[in-house]
């Protein structure tokens, strides 16, 4: 098989694991999301096995991707070359943290949550897909 055949494969299976990863950890569920973030209130504190599972596999990820000489389906590994935290990551970070607390999704669980048919999910992507529209047609260009 070629590579422009496996690539969309591979994209497919992977999207797939991680969709089922979603929907058994409980990520598609808001309030279960928002339980986990309301430190103060009443506390959820399962999600935070997700999080710390995420964490070793994308650690375990990266350090196996520094000792290959390039990624199987593509020329090269697409990493941030950008190191310095400046005001718009800050300012996106905790816009970030916002539309995922008051909202319950982040953007991974809320494209995968439209196929439950949560009135919830649709309302989040379409803001989610404004506020990428602003970005991309005036932040980005600020600069």
């Amino acid at each position: 098989m070629t590579r422009q055949l496996l690539q969309p494969i591979a994209a497919l299976v992977s999207g797939t694991v991680f969709g089922f990863g979603l929907v058994l950890s409980g990520m598609l569920n808001p309030a279960r999301v928002q339980g986990f973030l309301d430190i103060f209130g009443v506390w959820d504190p399962s999600l935070a096995f997700v999080l710390g599972g995420a964490v070793m596999v994308a650690f375990i990820g990266v350090r196996t991707m520094y000792r290959l000489d390039k990624p199987a389906f593509d020329e090269t590994f697409q990493v941030p070359t950008k190191k310095r935290i400046d005001a718009p990551l800050v300012f996106g970070s905790a816009l970030f943290g916002l539309g995922w607390g008051i909202g319950g999704f982040c953007p991974g669980p809320a494209v995968a949550s439209l196929s439950v048919g949560l009135t919830e999910s649709f309302l989040f992507v379409a803001a989610m897909l404004v506020g990428m529209t602003i970005h991309d047609r005036i932040w980005s260009r600020r600069g």
